[in-house]
């Protein structure tokens, strides 16, 4: 890209509103991440009678589904990212380029 382009893009308002869209919504989706993931391991740290509570008559503990529960909550948050990013992010990158490049 040459440095014009470069310019007209950095100078463009839809970019600095992406920027802080997408931002903003990374930093949401890190901060339920960390919040989800620190709380189990804080829990597995500070409280390891609750996870060790068995789940009906069997062996598994309550531990485990929680734990699962951590995994597709990741897999869901990445979901969601790559649905906003394919669709209004990539929309907004592709409008702020033909706006460039006019």
């Amino acid at each position: 890209m040459s440095d014009s382009i470069v310019a007209r893009i950095e100078a463009n308002p839809k970019y600095h509103a992406l920027r802080r869209k997408r931002n903003l919504f990374g930093w949401t989706l890190t901060a339920l991440m960390m919040l989800v993931y620190y709380g189990y391991i804080a829990l597995i740290a500070f409280d390891k009678p609750f996870l060790a509570q068995p789940i009906g008559d069997g062996v598994t503990t309550l531990g485990i589904p929680i734990g699962l529960g951590v995994i597709v909550f990741t897999v869901l948050i990445t979901g969601i990212y790559v649905r906003r990013a394919n669709s209004e992010f990539d929309r907004l990158t592709a409008e702020i380029l033909k706006d460039a490049q006019a």
